[in-house]
């Protein structure tokens, strides 16, 4: 009887373990280094600056992403006990599809098929030409005017019902506007990576731990 009880425990806690849910933010971006400190990376450099406020605690060893080929994306988790995170019980999933932004929704569609967690548990970060650089909204369902990876992951999972962090990049001057496709595809200027990192970022943290976003 013993026996039997110690076994029916067991796939009770293994059964709340899969069934646990998630929740996950997806950064975009384009792959490989030529593209890291792109303005239309600056999803993955979120990520990167969240992964560094983990390693701060965790001085004795190095975190980082894991390529998972499956999910066609790098991932890192962070545990529910975590001083990250809100006490919630539900462990952070970072995400930084590895498909080129134009198909991010072929790795977000595997993510949240794949892991057990609800769309409005979803968290995609990215770069936004409608807002002016040193701004940023967080909001659901809303987005750009144009973004190639954000129409992806809609027509993929066939909702808009979900949270963007949406991340100013646009600080092209009235008189010299390049077009919006090169300019995104260009690397942030040191001036530009001091306001998104020391200050946009950090933002942005704040926010989605007061709210209990994460």
């Amino acid at each position: 009887m013993l026996h039997v009880l110690r076994f029916a425990f067991r796939a009770l806690r293994y059964t709340f373990c899969v069934t646990r849910l998630m929740k996950l933010i997806v950064g975009l971006g384009n792959p490989g280094e030529k593209y890291q400190n792109n303005r239309h990376n600056v999803g993955f450099q979120f990520l990167d600056y969240l992964i560094g406020k983990v390693q701060s605690q965790s001085a004795n060893r190095r975190i980082k992403f894991k390529s998972n080929k499956y999910l066609l994306s790098e991932i890192y988790e962070i545990p529910p006990n975590s001083s990250l995170l809100t006490p919630n019980y539900s462990p952070l999933l970072l995400a930084k599809p590895q498909t080129f932004m134009n198909h991010s929704g072929r790795a977000v569609k595997l993510l949240t098929t794949n892991y057990p967690l609800l769309t409005t548990d979803l968290i995609v970060v990215h770069d936004d030409l409608d807002i002016p650089l040193g701004k940023f909204k967080i909001q659901t369902g809303t987005g750009p005017q144009l973004h190639n990876g954000i129409d992806s992951i809609n027509a993929s999972l066939k909702t808009h019902d979900y949270l963007r962090i949406r991340i100013g990049v646009d600080a092209r001057p009235p008189e010299n506007r390049m077009n919006g496709e090169d300019y995104v595809l260009r690397d942030f200027s040191e001036k530009e990576v001091t306001i998104i990192k020391q200050d946009i970022f950090p933002k942005i943290y704040f926010q989605l731990h007061t709210k209990k976003l994460i």
